[in-house]
């Protein structure tokens, strides 16, 4: 856990400065897309899953696995990917055209979900564990709704039996899901910065987002965590050359001038 909280953080802030200093990349470009997915998918898209999921349809999606896996797929490529193309349509208007802007942005995105999703979990985790192996836990309890306690006890059970091993691929999961954003971002950007008929890509990266996400809902329980993980890495890996290979067309594109 430790490991994973050091490696949530240093990640992300060690690849931004690679492409600061190495690459000339601009630090705005970056947080620019960590604070677009803070805002797009911890907040607005969060606010989606209160009002749907909390609503009147909200047990059907979820005592479905296909139609909670859409959903979630949906959810997840339409407000991130929107996101997305907004920010790099109107924020980032005076950034060069090549990719690397692309590449930054989704470094950004990626790594914000990293350090947020992945990182700060981890470091809940190792408090918690602390007070798990000092004893402390009925400290916890103390004062605590039902509900709240139910669900924390539901969590202390899980981390009695965490292995390490799980705690890795959990690592591995996130430099695809890191990969994946630096591919969608790339394809976004090609969008963004061609147009008119490369305004596809945009669509095109939303579906390929929903995709990847239902995918991962509807396999988590036929196949194991490993072949699981091996699936997501080959899709981040596709998406990863998708976007290549736009950036690629991107870059022609511009020497033709």
């Amino acid at each position: 856990m430790a490991a994973n909280a050091l490696l949530g953080f240093a990640v992300p802030v060690c690849l931004s400065v690679y492409l600061i200093r190495k690459h000339h990349a601009r630090l705005s470009t970056i947080l620019t897309g960590a604070g677009t997915f803070f805002l797009f998918a911890l907040v607005l898209e969060s606010l989606l899953h209160q009002l749907v999921l909390k609503g009147p349809h909200g047990a059907a999606i979820l005592d479905n696995t296909l139609l909670y896996a859409v959903y979630g797929g949906l959810a997840a490529g339409v407000f991130e990917e929107t996101g997305r193309f907004l920010a790099m349509k109107f924020l980032m208007k005076k950034e060069p055209s090549g990719p690397l802007p692309g590449i930054a942005y989704g470094v950004g995105h990626g790594g914000m979900e990293m350090l947020m999703i992945f990182g700060l979990t981890m470091i809940g985790n190792l408090v918690l564990s602390a007070m798990i192996n000092a004893g402390q836990t009925d400290a916890l309890f103390a004062g605590a709704p039902e509900d709240a306690a139910a669900q924390l006890q539901t969590q202390l059970d899980q981390l009695q039996t965490l292995g390490a091993g799980t705690l890795l691929l959990g690592l591995w999961e996130r430099f695809s899901a890191l990969l994946l954003h630096v591919g969608l971002s790339l394809l976004v950007w090609a969008a963004v910065r061609k147009g008119g008929q490369w305004l596809w890509l945009f669509p095109a990266a939303i579906a390929l987002h929903a995709a990847v996400d239902a995918g991962v809902v509807l396999l988590q329980k036929s196949v194991g965590m490993v072949p699981l993980e091996l699936i997501v890495t080959a899709e981040a890996l596709a998406v990863a050359t998708l976007g290549c290979l736009a950036a690629r067309a991107l870059r022609m594109s511009l020497s033709s001038r």
